[in-house]
């Protein structure tokens, strides 16, 4: 099963990620957020990330796609989340720039599931908890019936967001067994803050399911 933590913002998190053999690390580019990055501090942690095995992820929100093209080129990403209202035309625009794409899907009931058909040029999809008016569009604590994705059928790797803590995630691997977990607050002690003692604490959990 492949991992992905978002909201690093700092060396000793990306390292802690590192030793625990983590897939993915993912940077917020989305001032609304408490987990939201720099560019500069996004490129330290890239460069640091080209000596290790974990792959960089750049997460943004209905971003204008010509400033996502900047902050691309001027940090060299691979990856990058789309964790808005982005449509297919947009995902293809930004392919073009030689980058994977990781879609997320907003899931309250099972025709949601429905929307993978509009996003046929993304890589991986994410589902992700519906937010409400005033929630951030990830990154709430906050879960979906995960039971949903039992109908789910794609081809296509995909993460299950959401909620995702220590206390569920030896449920969610008998009920649901996912592609890949995708990590933010349920690994924090605070908003916004990760804690290396929770995030080692979450894998030996998984190994030892």
């Amino acid at each position: 099963m492949i991992i992905k933590i978002c909201g690093i913002k700092n060396r000793d998190t990306l390292m802690c990620c590192e030793n625990n053999n983590i897939g993915f690390f993912g940077m917020i580019f989305y001032t609304k957020s408490p987990r939201n990055i720099s560019i500069e501090n996004a490129n330290k942690l890239l460069n640091i990330s080209e000596k290790l095995n974990i792959n960089g992820v750049g997460v943004f929100v209905n971003k204008e796609i010509d400033k996502l093209k900047e902050i691309i080129a001027h940090t060299n990403l691979k990856y990058v989340q789309l964790h808005g209202s982005e449509d297919e035309l947009y995902i293809k625009n930004i392919k073009k720039l030689g980058v994977r794409i990781i879609k997320s899907i907003s899931i309250s009931i099972k025709d949601d599931l429905n929307k993978i058909k509009d996003y046929k040029s993304a890589d991986y999809f994410l589902f992700d908890y519906k937010p409400k008016k005033n929630d951030l569009p990830g990154g709430n604590s906050k879960s979906f019936d995960w039971k949903i994705l039992k109908s789910l059928k794609t081809d296509k790797p995909w993460f299950l967001s959401g909620g995702v803590n220590i206390n569920n995630i030896q449920q969610i691997l008998s009920d649901i067994n996912p592609y890949g977990i995708d990590l933010s607050s349920g690994v924090e002690k605070d908003l916004g803050i990760k804690d290396n003692h929770i995030i080692n604490n979450f894998i030996r959990k998984i190994k030892n399911a």
